[in-house]
């Protein structure tokens, strides 16, 4: 793993915000509570593969990114 890797959350944060939207407007758009978000942003709550993938889809990210979002995270980035 490369020790230069942002973590998961800040990544999660940093695409929400250029995509300028507020915890809250994107945690009603991706249908998860504010609270959950915020604990995925912060840390306090580990994704799934499936709750990544989700996010991901909701902020329009590159697969390229989409993909380091999943190796941050310690998932595979590849379907089976």
């Amino acid at each position: 793993m490369n020790m230069h890797t942002q973590p998961v959350g800040e990544m999660l944060r940093e695409w929400r915000q250029r995509r300028r939207l507020s915890q809250l407007a994107f945690a009603c758009d991706a249908d998860i509570s504010a609270r959950h978000l915020s604990f995925l942003e912060t840390g306090r709550s580990r994704p799934s593969r499936d709750m990544l993938l989700h996010l991901a889809e909701r902020l329009e990210m590159p697969f390229r990114e989409r993909n380091a979002l999943l190796l941050a995270a310690g998932c595979n980035s590849r379907s089976n």
